[in-house]
């Protein structure tokens, strides 16, 4: 407070009531300059941590240019998370000093995405008051300033209450009413939304039963976990068909990917929790120009063995892009019923072995051995959607010499590695696998890597975390049937809880086999 001497007040009391609040100020103002400085080095401190954390994670972001890191007591699917917390932990510290400040955030310099244009507005219009001195003046609207806040109400339970009236004629004989809506669990309370509601949440959100009915008691709606467990179980039945036909569809590609991933189960008998398998099975065409739409398929399985792929693949003829398991081997093998299978390599798999030798900054060889591999994807991104033929020439001319550069390296290097190195051991799996790995050069209808399928199996390898299954008998075959058409649903761009509240809708009425192919995910827009 700056005052000259005429200012100061000339009576005694009232200059030391000046002086007294003076000092109340610079108190207050020593303490929020006390209380920012410690604020400013809290966030020093934290922003420091956070930036070596995400300095160390950056490595870890799934992708072409990164792999997972493999850290003691972390799986790859808590790696995801962590971004998602280094954001919340970056506002948390930033929140003390927009508070202190009293200004409002400016606004974002780059442009934002318009909310999507089919939700519902809600107008609302903020009249200033009317300022002294114009009353009764005309008011003229010259403008105003419009902006867009994304809002949510809670869902909400409703009951439908069907009444069917029974009429009489007089003069004639008989009773008229209406017949009964088909459901799909007759007699029992759920409509099929809601029952796709539930399937949605457990197969597609990862949202087990007990949370789902901790939830719904909320709204005083008690649904007991063991009914909805019912539900499911029927709800697999009835879709089982149409989970068969897509894997048809996916056998009459001529490209077929192939993964596969653990699940928890229980050991009949026993207790004891032991490995079941999720094998996965998808089609995509649109990376060779093709226009046909994407697939997945899930079985469930409590073995590993090669004799589960061979029937689930039974009568395939093509191309299968895997990783290096040896099981899918068994299915190029001349004495096999598909003798005509194909195999074709990935690359990414070969990467990864190398990445963490480079990651870890022990091997200057792997280093060189990423670095070489770089461009092959570049080229991959240059010309995927064209077709096999255009793709296989670019291929043989950028990348044939990359590739075998590469092979040319491992083979010179090798003899003069120790036999039980991890450097070793990655260029021994990249050596034993050449020709499958070649094979992408001369056939554009392959890609570089296999994942497609990868990405397809994650979702399902994250949801496992809060599953138990018993076998395939115990919800293992449901799990697969359900989650390969809500997958499927998603990746053609389609709402599954929209497609699945439908197809549980026609099937219930009655729908006829021969018409399964209507019902699939990818016809749903033409099916409204």
């Amino acid at each position: 407070m700056d005052l000259a001497a005429n200012d100061l007040p000339n009576d005694p009391d009232a200059l030391r009531a000046m002086i007294a609040t003076m000092r109340h100020e610079r108190m207050q103002i020593e303490a929020e300059v006390a209380e920012l400085n410690a604020i400013n080095a809290r966030i020093e401190e934290r922003n420091a941590r956070l930036a070596s954390i995400i300095k160390m994670l950056t490595r870890g972001r799934f992708g072409q240019k990164s792999e997972k890191l493999k850290l003691a007591g972390v799986t790859g699917e808590q790696l995801d998370f962590v971004f998602d917390e280094l954001e919340t932990g970056l506002a948390e510290g930033k929140a003390p000093l927009d508070k202190f400040s009293g200004k409002k955030k400016p606004a974002a310099s780059r442009a934002r995405k318009g909310l999507a244009a089919h939700l519902e507005r809600v107008e609302v219009v903020l009249e200033p008051e009317e300022p002294p001195g114009c009353e009764g003046l005309e008011k003229v609207l010259i403008g105003e300033d419009v902006s867009e806040r994304l809002d949510v109400t809670r869902a909400k339970f409703r009951v439908i209450v069907t009444r069917r009236p029974k009429y009489a004629w007089r003069g004639r004989d008989g009773v008229f009413q209406a017949p009964a809506q088909a459901h799909l669990i007759e007699g029992g309370i759920p409509t099929e939304g809601l029952l796709a509601q539930v399937a949605v949440s457990k197969y597609a959100d990862g949202l087990p039963l007990y949370r789902q009915q901790a939830i719904y008691a909320r709204d005083q709606v008690e649904l007991d976990r063991s009914l909805m467990a019912q539900w499911m179980g029927r709800i697999g039945f009835e879709l089982e068909p149409l989970a068969d036909a897509i894997l048809d569809h996916i056998k009459q590609g001529e490209r077929v990917f192939a993964d596969e991933t653990t699940l928890p189960t229980l050991a009949p008998g026993s207790g004891k929790v032991k490995i079941a398998w999720l094998w996965a099975y998808a089609r995509d065409d649109r990376p060779f120009g093709g226009s046909g739409p994407p697939m997945v398929a899930y079985r469930f399985e409590d073995s590993r063995a090669g004799d589960c792929v061979a029937r689930h693949l039974g009568g395939y003829r093509g191309i299968l892009q895997v990783d290096g398991y040896a099981a899918y081997n068994r299915l190029a093998k001349p004495d096999r019923p598909n003798d005509v299978v194909q195999l074709a390599g990935c690359w990414a798999h070969v990467r990864r072995k190398f990445f963490e030798l480079h990651a870890n900054e022990s091997s200057k060889l792997a280093t060189q051995t990423i670095q070489a591999m770089v461009p092959l994807w570049q080229i991959e991104d240059e010309i995927r959607g064209k077709a096999p033929e255009h793709r296989s020439a670019v291929r043989r001319e950028r990348s044939g010499a990359i590739v075998q550069d590469l092979f040319a390296l491992w083979q010179r290097e090798l003899p003069r590695l120790s036999g039980k190195t991890k450097l070793a051991e990655a260029m021994r799996y990249a050596l034993s696998r050449r020709a499958v790995l070649e094979r992408f050069l001369n056939d554009g209808r392959i890609e570089i890597d296999s994942n497609i399928v990868e990405r397809l199996i994650r979702p399902q390898a994250i949801t496992r975390k809060n599953a138990l299954f018993a076998g395939s008998d115990g919800g293992g075959r449901t799990w697969a049937t359900i989650a390969t058409l809500l997958t499927t649903a998603k990746i053609n761009g389609v709402d599954p809880h929209a497609w699945l509240q439908l197809t549980l809708e026609r099937l219930a009425a009655g729908w006829p086999n021969r018409e399964l192919e209507q019902l699939m995910p990818w016809n749903y827009p033409a099916q409204r």
